[in-house]
């Protein structure tokens, strides 16, 4: 295309936005792209330059991002083998070329009028999500993108065209995916389970071969049977997603998603001859979790609760059988006494994990409630009182002793509460 001439400089709405506000879906940033200027033009108006790859601004009063029209041409491997280039001659439909899905490829301009030159409208309408051209290959990124996508919209009913998927085959076959970064790997995992239905990002990913090259040890799940009594849904790999599906329903806390995403994995090395009864499994999973984590960059708070989910969620459902030491244990083990949000997210976590069955989604769990009130009254000592007149060396004894009886008096009052019920 000639780029000999500058055209009217013009805004648009892009992106998102328009995406969202056709489908009803709620919204909350607005993108613009600016054809027909230069940065210089742009900084002269007051517009604040943020990007350091290609021209991107803060307008001055909204803090909007407007970002110069821009093209990308490949020239070597991976997310960042482009070369962009941003100047006055480049169109609207020139930058919504190089944008991954056809529903992301519409631009409004101020008037309220469409621009789609992809026909992103009519995908929105029929429900699909396709690649906007065969540039689609060229970014391993898109891939999470479009799973992710798929994850917010499945409520809607969205699907995966046939001939994206193939592309994604392609992909997969040429060895995209691997100049994927870790870093970058775990920023879109982490934005997909933030989604309302986080589960559906790996269906997708699974549904085209992703999945074991991505996340292997949640692929490793699948097909692996439980016992019927206690997984009526049998598979691994469908518990762990079902279990995904009510953790988002719980808590918007993405470090307790994680855990339970993590929770399982020890399922995954059971040898077969023991299937379907996975003994000793939160003990299995607890080296996988850390090569998970470790690979994935995940971060420290991340990693600490789906470690102790993984190695204690057995435990946690047993909390009425445990003797009040092993309780106290517990709680040590996960610092709950200091950091509540810690116990907080563990039994949420484990009450997922026990939700997450066939007919069970809607069983009650007070495992729950009752840990949380032994960790209340374990805090709720009296310590000034307890170490008063002892040695400095016997004090850490003396707390544990007095943390046991406010727990072993809460256990007692439970009991009778409820056999009077």
């Amino acid at each position: 295309m000639n780029h000999s001439t500058k055209q009217t400089k013009k805004t648009y709405l892009v992106g998102g936005a328009v995406r969202d506000k056709l489908l009803g879906h709620p919204y909350h940033e607005q993108d613009w792209v600016v054809v027909g200027a230069t940065p210089a033009e742009m900084e002269s108006e007051g517009f604040l330059l943020v990007g350091k790859d290609f021209p991107v601004f803060l307008h001055p009063e909204t803090k909007e991002e407007y970002a110069l029209a821009r093209a990308e041409r490949k020239v070597a491997k991976g997310y960042r083998g482009f070369e962009i280039s941003a100047d006055p001659s480049i169109t609207l439909e020139e930058d919504l070329r190089r944008r991954d899905l056809t529903i992301n490829a519409i631009a409004e301009d101020e008037d309220g009028t469409l621009f789609d030159p992809y026909n992103g409208v009519a995908d929105i309408e029929q429900r699909i999500l396709r690649h906007v051209s065969e540039a689609f290959i060229e970014d391993p990124v898109r891939v999470l993108r479009l799973a992710r996508f798929y994850a917010r919209y499945a409520p809607y009913g969205f699907t995966i065209a046939e001939e994206t998927k193939a592309l994604v085959k392609t992909m997969i076959a040429n060895g995209e995916l691997e100049a994927l970064t870790p870093e970058r790997v775990f920023q879109e995992l982490n934005k997909a389970l933030s989604e309302a239905e986080p589960q559906q990002f790996f269906y997708a990913l699974q549904e085209v071969g992703a999945l074991k090259i991505l996340f292997p040890e949640v692929d490793a799940l699948f097909g692996v049977p439980q016992t019927a009594q206690y997984h009526p849904e049998i598979d691994s790999g469908i518990h762990t997603m079902m279990a995904l599906e009510i953790i988002a329903k719980m808590t918007d806390d993405l470090p307790t998603r994680f855990a339970v995403l993590c929770h399982d994995f020890g399922k995954a090395i059971t040898p077969q001859s023991e299937w379907p009864s996975h003994k000793m499994h939160e003990i299995r999973g607890v080296p996988l979790v850390e090569e998970f984590c470790r690979r994935l960059k995940v971060p420290n708070h991340y990693r600490d609760i789906a470690l102790k989910v993984t190695e204690h969620h057995l435990l946690m459902h047993q909390a009425f059988e445990l003797r009040p030491k092993t309780l106290l244990k517990l709680l040590k083990n996960l610092d709950a006494i200091r950091k509540p949000d810690n116990l907080r997210r563990f039994v949420d976590a484990c009450k997922a994990d026990a939700r997450g069955r066939l007919h069970f989604t809607d069983r009650p769990y007070p495992q729950r409630e009752y840990l949380l009130a032994i960790r209340e009254a374990a805090s709720h000592i009296d310590v000034q009182s307890v170490i008063k007149d002892i040695d400095k060396k016997a004090i850490p004894e003396a707390i544990e002793k007095a943390q046991l009886q406010a727990i072993q008096s809460y256990i007692r009052e439970y009991r009778e509460n409820t056999l009077k019920d």
